[in-house]
């Protein structure tokens, strides 16, 4: 037996983007990279996009939410992820708002509806170096990223933005004519991001509508990213293409983010728990 062996999960999504989550806080067990690979293969675990831990988090009261993709690397995020846990926690507590801690800080979130969660994403983070980008861009509104040719590239000039954990977001014409699962792959690990990044293709078509479609890091095309949703308005609004506030329609639902005059980003939507159930015994 290990640790994690017949511990019980919830089967969870939020927009479609699935999740395994583990409620850690009192069995003592620990999330391992090859656990979360093990977890998250449908052919060895539940099958996800990624793995959610619900831990204790020491020196505070709030409970952390960790975060581990399915190639069994760890990030800091996940908006969608935020919303079912922020669920999972309010209907412990019988709360109708919750904290939660997370790798890119504190997040509060809250109901909006008997379906729909509310979450505080925090700031975006603009600077270069907070992205972080591998050299000195002055505006990270477009920076120097081409896909194709030289001299015609098909992709050029990305927004980057972080959400809690890094995004690049091309802006296109038609978001289902280009082949994210081909290029995804080639930008998630450019040179330009020394911690690999999140890719989207962004379709805006009107002032409050926002068409996209994700690369996740570590996982490859998922059918909704929270943290992307985000950042794709507010890269939006800094080149002027939308409001502050629009609906951000992934694979698989829709978003609705807003960049607040405080600066913080507010993105609400759906959640849904799909079931329960125990881990192999055999995981690792």
């Amino acid at each position: 037996m290990t640790a994690l062996a017949d511990h019980p999960f919830r089967k969870m999504n939020g927009a479609g983007n699935e999740f395994a989550v583990l409620d850690l806080r009192t069995s003592g067990a620990k999330m391992s990279a090859a656990a979360a690979e093990f977890i998250a293969d449908p052919k060895t675990g539940p099958g996800c996009d990624q793995v959610i831990t619900i831990e204790n988090q020491k020196g505070a009261d709030t409970p952390f939410m960790g975060v581990w993709n399915a190639d069994g690397s760890q990030v800091e995020s996940c908006g969608n992820a935020a919303r079912c846990v922020g669920w999972l926690l309010m209907e412990e507590t019988g709360t109708d708002k919750i904290a939660l801690g997370t790798g890119g800080g504190d997040i509060n979130a809250w109901r909006v509806s008997t379906d729909r969660i509310a979450v505080d994403m925090g700031e975006p983070k603009l600077r270069w170096r907070q992205i972080p980008l591998a050299e000195q861009c002055d505006d990270t509104r477009y920076v120097d990223v081409k896909l194709g040719p030289i001299d015609k590239p098909v992709l050029w000039g990305p927004s980057a933005v972080n959400m809690g954990n890094p995004h690049c977001i091309f802006f296109v014409d038609d978001v289902e004519a280009q082949a994210i699962d081909r290029f995804g792959p080639m930008v998630e690990h450019h040179p330009f991001f020394p911690e690999r990044v999140n890719v989207s293709v962004a379709q805006v078509t009107s002032k409050h509508a926002i068409r996209l479609r994700v690369w996740e890091r570590g996982v490859g095309v998922t059918k909704a990213c929270g943290t992307a949703a985000c950042a794709a308005l507010v890269a939006a609004n800094r080149r002027r293409l939308t409001a502050r506030k629009a609906v951000v329609t992934l694979d698989g639902g829709d978003l609705a983010i807003e960049w607040r005059d405080d600066n913080h980003v507010i993105m609400t939507g759906p959640f849904e728990l799909e079931g329960e159930g125990t881990l192999p015994a055999n995981t690792p």
